[in-house]
């Protein structure tokens, strides 16, 4: 009787493992051939044809506003972005109930008082590991107690001049207050290290950090980057998007033995990633791909497996069609919220005024914000 209550018992314990092992192992993300016929899935679910216009603009012609970072917490909207005032770029909060009128905060990546820090004078951050779910949390995650930013950073004084090279930084509480990171006191990446590839041993600029929950490199989070860089002459090579991974978002190495987007020629640039429909989608901009007069527009590229990616054929998403962005329109940022798309861009008009504006899937009206008058219309009025 004891031996069969032993085995009983025995039994029992092997179904709670069993259920318990079913209940706590995370579903594997579902792949989905990518065919031409997701592509343009993709493209209808994530298309914005109504401009609504300028949601953030610099009060005067002193400086300049790009590279817009959207997260969420309970009911409030946060943006992470950059100015541009001579010097360098710093880093900077806003915040918004309605993702369409926006605060400033103030700084959270300022100019280093120490002259002698390698990103003195440029310090361009990114938000990391946000929920990645199409229309979901849009939630800034930690990961270590941490709330980690990626930058590029410099020492060069000038409009993204100099080499610059890749950081980490963190928060030790979600930001919603105007409050420095602490960075890593070394660059995580640089385009003049021993490991530089052709593609990336010139500079470096935008990245974007996620969780590779399925370890589909072996690793536990990605890092998307666009550098620019060539085998010949790297100073004058074209800017792709390609990966590096790591296990503690402190230590990096660059993966594969080719860039990810590749366009030979002009930009391919600032990568942010979207979970859509079963598949990984890639927002990112080009520019100049055809030559000068091509300027700058937003497209995206499809994966299922975050390492390859099949590019968009079709109509960019954002381009130049309005006073406030006949120069470029690029650099996107888009979230979906209560059935609209919002796709955050940087507007950069001819007379060089730069801000961030705003394209959404659906007629919300026009935004009546402006840039002030240009400069040349300044020195007319004096």
């Amino acid at each position: 009787m004891k031996s069969k209550g032993i085995l009983q018992f025995a039994a029992i314990i092997g179904i709670l493992v069993s259920v318990i092992s079913c209940v706590s192992k995370p579903e594997k993300l579902k792949k989905r051939e990518i065919t031409d016929a997701v592509m343009e899935e993709i493209y209808n679910e994530i298309k914005t044809p109504y401009k609504y216009g300028m949601v953030m603009v610099p009060t005067d012609n002193s400086y300049k506003m790009d590279c817009p970072s959207i997260y969420r917490k309970d009911s409030k909207w946060y943006m992470t972005y950059l100015i541009f005032e001579g010097r360098g770029y710093e880093t900077w909060l806003a915040e918004s109930d309605d993702l369409l009128h926006w605060n400033h905060l103030g700084k959270v990546m300022s100019f280093s008082k120490d002259t002698t820090e390698w990103d003195v004078n440029q310090k361009a951050g990114y938000i990391a590991l946000q929920d990645p779910t199409w229309g979901g949390s849009y939630a800034w995650e930690p990961y270590d107690g941490k709330y980690w930013v990626s930058y590029f950073g410099g020492n060069t004084t000038g409009y993204e001049a100099g080499i610059l090279s890749m950081g980490m930084a963190y928060a030790d509480e979600l930001p919603t207050k105007p409050k420095e990171f602490i960075r890593l006191p070394e660059p995580v990446l640089r385009p003049n290290d021993d490991k530089a590839r052709w593609w990336d041993n010139s500079t470096m600029y935008k990245s974007s950090v996620i969780r590779d929950v399925e370890k589909e490199t072996g690793h536990e989070f990605i890092m998307y980057y666009n550098a620019r860089g060539d085998s010949i002459n790297p100073a004058k090579g074209a800017e792709r998007i390609a990966m590096a991974v790591s296990d503690d978002m402190k230590n990096w190495k660059r993966y594969g033995d080719a860039p990810l987007i590749n366009h030979h020629r002009g930009i391919s640039g600032d990568a942010y990633i979207q979970r859509i429909n079963d598949t990984w989608v890639m927002f990112y901009f080009g520019a100049f791909w055809t030559g000068w007069d091509q300027g700058a527009f937003n497209r995206f590229a499809v994966s299922n497996d975050l390492i390859h990616w099949k590019d968009w054929e079709g109509e960019d998403l954002v381009n130049s069609t309005e006073p406030y962005d006949d120069m470029f329109a690029h650099k996107s940022f888009v979230v979906k919220h209560d059935g609209v798309v919002y796709h955050y861009y940087c507007a950069v008009n001819k007379a060089g005024q730069r801000g961030i504006a705003l394209a959404t899937s659906k007629d919300i009206g026009t935004s009546d914000l402006h840039f002030v008058a240009p400069p040349n219309e300044e020195n007319k009025a004096e």
